[in-house]
């Protein structure tokens, strides 16, 4: 890289680690470059991205963010994974590394807090936004149909009271 490809690519970063939702830092060393193009993969799919930087770079574009606490981060061979949405890269992260052992989660940040590689993890395990969107949409609707359900019950009992007056009246 020359010059100015370098300041390109910090300045394509930086922009990075001011949008993104979270940014997951991980050590590669030893993933083969299929396992490396399956990750990429995964997380195009669901709306991220995976890119190898090198350390100093990566903590010239940390500068000026709101993840400036996590330049430490950036040692040996590390990649990053980001996305708009916070839960993604975590968990796609997080379900590559469980898969393949040579992929290590070393940290991570959402906006100002920096995680540490239990922090992602457990990030990893909260649902996505669509699936909080669903569970609330489900909750409202449950709600609904059993007041429909109490509505019709009183009706429902009334004409079963009205019913057994009318036999008994019949019968007698």
């Amino acid at each position: 890289m020359d010059r100015a490809e370098k300041r390109e690519f910090v300045s394509e970063l930086n922009e990075v680690f001011k949008a993104s939702g979270s940014v997951v830092v991980a050590s590669y060393s030893g993933v083969t470059v299929a396992q490396m193009n399956d990750l990429r993969s995964k997380m195009r799919a669901s709306g991220g991205t995976v890119k190898v930087a090198k350390n100093r770079l990566a903590k010239i574009a940390l500068q000026g963010t709101e993840s400036e606490k996590i330049n430490n981060l950036f040692k040996g061979q590390t990649l990053i994974c980001y996305a708009d949405d916070p839960m993604t890269a975590p968990k796609i992260a997080s379900d590559f590394a469980k898969t393949n052992d040579k992929l290590v989660i070393i940290g991570g940040a959402m906006g100002s807090t920096s995680l540490d590689a239990e922090g992602v993890k457990a990030l990893a395990t909260l649902p996505s936004l669509d699936e909080l969107r669903a569970r609330l949409v489900g909750m409202i609707q449950t709600p609904a149909t059993r007041i429909a359900g109490v509505v019709q019950a009183p009706a429902a009992q009334l004409a079963r009271l009205f019913s057994a007056y009318a036999t008994k009246d019949e019968a007698a």
